[in-house]
């Protein structure tokens, strides 16, 4: 039976009886859902990464995946195609983003186990979209722009997901629980960034990997099977989607209805949400030609400020009676100071973590590898996403134990050392003829980066367990996450941009001026002495 009769988790009794073995059964099955939706959800930069070195590096007489989008059917020049792939993981980004609006919702509309098995999925249509787009090198930009729309799909899940499991654990095991389902899910981003390289060296599926693509030149060039990216990611979804249907659980307390109904209210509400992305996608796109950088800049903020009034407005108005009154209690949060307190902080931590891991992959490529370079970046780009994903239950449980607030505080101070000092190193690679020699010390300060970030991510949620009561907790989890994930947006965004400049560094130290806004931040309302909550 998927709905309970009874959940009770602060009830000791009812814990140790029955309580404790269901909430572990569904935190089990919810993280590689979620896993599996970070994967799709992010794996834009890997394939963006791909395909840039197959037009550069695939010399014949086809140039392969020449795109002319949105350029009068001109040829970009190498700065200009380098930050157009960069829109793959920030359109992917602003739609996961976005999709998370409606999320952080939909647990109590739709039950935390019918969101799951539904998002999972659709997450097929994008990795299976995938597959079959990167076997033909023809296939026009937009189809890319479309699937990569589609996959914010995986983006999205998380915010449910959160608010789901946060309903499932009592009070005391919030900051582990959250920590887990979070950390572990995170890690798909890790996963995938050490899967898909491997992947795409052989046709695994035979004839349905398409014949691959050459790397280089000559009778003894290696093929790369770049199709698989998507294509290994299908049989994965189909088992954990039917493990989802099969054995999750709804809460009693939600007003979810019968699968049918759940399922059609969950549809609606993404659709919403996509009206919402599709909004700033569109704002993006016919701003992509637009020279000056800082109305570069002012287009990738206008964006989202687009796309979330929009998300909002279509659920308030356009959303069945029932669902408006369960929307209209849940949208009290908006009325709550630290709501929008934890959401600036949040940003900080997931913002950050989710944006470095979807650029990390051609930040590298664009800013230390040079024709003939030695270093085999395939090798180093999951460590840093993979370190923050684990070390994340690990920011839960200190943050349990000496106060979320301290934790935010002193992984805030390490993040601002090692982003100022990250940019330092990408200016004098930027400035080198030999950038390869600062790449060493570049990857340690990210893996440091990555590393605050998993903490901080934990600390957060922690925070936020803490300050709000059961019911609305899951919906500020849901809303802080939705927006946090805007820096998958970005963060590759703000980097393609500097990249066509020739100036990433700066990039970076913005970043490090925002994370100092967000030490005094939490500072003031809850780790001093005299602080408003003290958490």
């Amino acid at each position: 039976m998927s709905r309970l009769d009874k959940w009770e988790p602060e009830d000791q009794g009812f814990w140790d009886s029955t309580g404790k073995k269901i909430a572990t059964k569904n935190l089990w099955i919810s993280i590689p859902n979620l896993l599996l939706g970070f994967s799709v959800w992010i794996y834009w930069g890997m394939i963006a990464k791909f395909i840039q070195k197959l037009h550069f590096e695939s010399v014949g007489s086809e140039n392969f995946f020449d795109f002319t989008f949105m350029n009068n059917g001109q040829t970009y020049s190498e700065g200009a195609y380098r930050s157009l792939l960069f829109l793959l993981p920030a359109v992917a980004g602003l739609s996961g983003a976005t999709l998370r609006i409606p999320n952080s919702f939909m647990v109590s509309i739709c039950g935390g186990r019918n969101v799951k098995f539904m998002s999972t999925l659709l997450l097929m249509l994008p990795a299976l979209g995938a597959g079959i787009a990167l076997q033909d090198h023809t296939t026009p930009f937009y189809v890319f722009i479309i699937l990569a729309a589609i996959s914010g799909v995986g983006g999205g899940v998380f915010a449910s997901s959160m608010s789901n499991i946060s309903f499932f654990y009592p009070k005391k095991l919030q900051g582990l629980a959250l920590g887990l389902n979070a950390g572990i899910g995170n890690l798909g981003v890790s996963v995938m960034q050490f899967l898909i390289p491997f992947a795409i060296t052989f046709p695994i599926f035979g004839t349905f990997s398409g014949s691959g693509y050459p790397i280089g030149t000559g009778a003894d060039a290696p093929t790369m099977f770049i199709a698989n990216a998507g294509l290994v990611w299908v049989p994965i979804l189909v088992f954990f989607c039917v493990l989802a249907f099969l054995l999750m659980n709804n809460m009693p307390f939600h007003k979810c209805g019968s699968t049918p109904v759940a399922v059609a209210k969950y549809l609606w509400l993404t659709i919403l949400g996509f009206a919402g992305a599709t909004a700033g996608i569109l704002l993006l796109i016919f701003t992509f030609q637009v020279e000056n950088i800082w109305v570069k800049l002012l287009c990738a903020f206008l964006a989202v400020i687009v796309a979330v009034p929009i998300t909002l407005l279509c659920m308030r108005f356009l959303t069945p009676k029932e669902t408006k009154e369960n929307l209209q209690d849940q949208f009290g949060i908006f009325k709550e100071k630290h709501n929008w307190v934890m959401t600036y902080l949040y940003v900080m931590t997931f913002g950050s973590f989710i944006g470095y891991a979807s650029a990390f992959p051609k930040l590298i490529d664009d800013v230390f590898v040079k024709a003939g370079s030695d270093i085999q970046t395939s090798n180093y780009i999951w460590i840093g996403a993979g370190v923050g994903a684990l070390i994340r239950p690990v920011g839960g449980w200190i943050s349990d134990k000496v106060g979320g607030a301290i934790v935010t505080q002193w992984s805030t101070i390490i993040m601002i050392g090692a982003t100022v000092g990250a940019g330092y190193y990408v200016s004098l690679a930027m400035e080198s003829d030999n950038p390869e020699q600062f790449f060493m010390p570049f990857l340690f300060l990210f893996i440091l980066l990555f590393a605050m970030t998993g903490i901080g991510n934990g600390s957060t949620f922690r925070m936020i367990g803490v300050i709000f009561e059961r019911d609305k907790r899951g919906p500020v989890l849901g809303w802080t996450s939705a927006i946090a994930a805007y820096g998958a947006f970005m963060i590759p965004r703000i980097f393609g941009i500097q990249i066509k400049a020739g100036t990433p560094q700066y990039a970076l130290y913005g970043f490090a001026g925002y994370y100092l806004t967000c030490l005094v931040v939490n500072w003031w309302f809850y780790a001093r002495k005299n602080a408003e909550i003290k958490c």
